[in-house]
């Protein structure tokens, strides 16, 4: 997401600074562009993240924690709020999840739905949009959420749906969270830089949370076909609902983070950002079908050459 923003703001002449623990990483990520200014932080320093926010208008924040310490999101942004307040910035962006709503009343479902987180990550990021938006209105601060649906693009390697591109790509088997058949929102993330990038000079956008949604719904089922015939084969799928993550998760960490989150597997939420439609414009939305080629294309253009098989091999594939 901070490449796909930071592309929006040099594409738009936009001077822009980018901030992470390493440098290494950062100059390998933005140092070919002009626009770009590269600042090393501690996030967990409120006088480190006053320096690297010193001189600037906006801040973006991006700050994501491993999915099994979502306790550190709201220390993690009291420490933030502290430190780009005594820097003077003057407008603060968060971007989002569906978490803290829990499980959706009706869908499409608009800001005025409740939220009501009902797991600890819910409950967790709720606690953390709080802070920011508590913060609107003081020291000079203007703050909003940006909420999105789960999301996807070329080479995103924490999609939902990147494991399946990879998959198709190299002639595997797609290991994929299920059900497969529930139609789901993702939202195609290089749709997002375009929209950060007019929020950070839109006033009247702050004080509240707004929904980005995406191209409307298609089933993880649909997804796989579509990728595996761009790859000229046939869906290979090993799906895991519920249960399975349990018994995975006495093994796998990440695993047994996501048995709580799996609700919105089989009662997803989809987002209306009718609103933010009509404060903005019309928002361009890449098509399903558009954004899974795309994903194609950079999945086969690293794919690993594969081993020549023999006719019984292919038989049992």
């Amino acid at each position: 997401a901070g490449r796909i923003i930071a592309a929006s703001l040099g594409a738009a002449g936009r001077d822009y600074r980018v901030v992470g623990r390493s440098r290494e990483a950062l100059v390998a990520a933005f140092g070919h562009d002009p626009h770009a200014e590269i600042v090393t932080w501690n996030p967990d320093d409120p006088a480190s993240i006053s320096a690297a926010a010193e001189g600037l208008q906006s801040v973006v924040y991006l700050v994501g924690v491993p999915y099994d310490r979502f306790a550190e999101h709201p220390p993690l942004m009291q420490k933030t709020l502290a430190g780009i307040t005594a820097a003077g910035v003057e407008r603060f962006i968060l971007i989002g999840t569906v978490y803290p709503y829990g499980r959706a009343g009706s869908n499409p479902i608009a800001e005025d739905h409740p939220r009501e987180p009902h797991t600890f990550k819910g409950k967790m990021r709720l606690a953390q949009e709080n802070l920011v938006l508590q913060a609107h209105g003081k020291n000079g601060l203007s703050t909003l959420v940006l909420r999105l649906p789960d999301f996807y693009g070329p080479g995103i390697e924490r999609s939902l749906l990147n494991g399946v591109f990879e998959a198709a790509a190299n002639g595997k088997r797609a290991q994929m969270i299920g059900p497969v058949g529930v139609p789901h929102e993702f939202i195609y993330l290089p749709d997002i830089g375009a929209v950060v990038e007019t929020l950070t000079r839109t006033p009247e956008a702050y004080g509240r949370w707004w929904h980005l949604a995406g191209a409307g719904t298609i089933t993880q089922r649909e997804v796989a076909r579509q990728a595996y015939a761009l790859a000229g084969g046939q869906p290979r799928l090993m799906v895991a609902g519920k249960t399975m993550l349990r018994v995975l998760g006495l093994f796998n960490p990440l695993m047994r983070e996501l048995v709580e989150m799996n609700y919105l597997m089989t009662e997803p939420i989809v987002l209306d950002d009718s609103a933010l439609t009509k404060l903005i414009g019309p928002i361009a939305k890449t098509s399903y079908e558009e954004g899974i080629r795309q994903c194609m294309a950079a999945a086969l253009g690293s794919a690993q050459p594969s081993e020549p098989r023999s006719q019984a091999e292919s038989a049992r594939s």
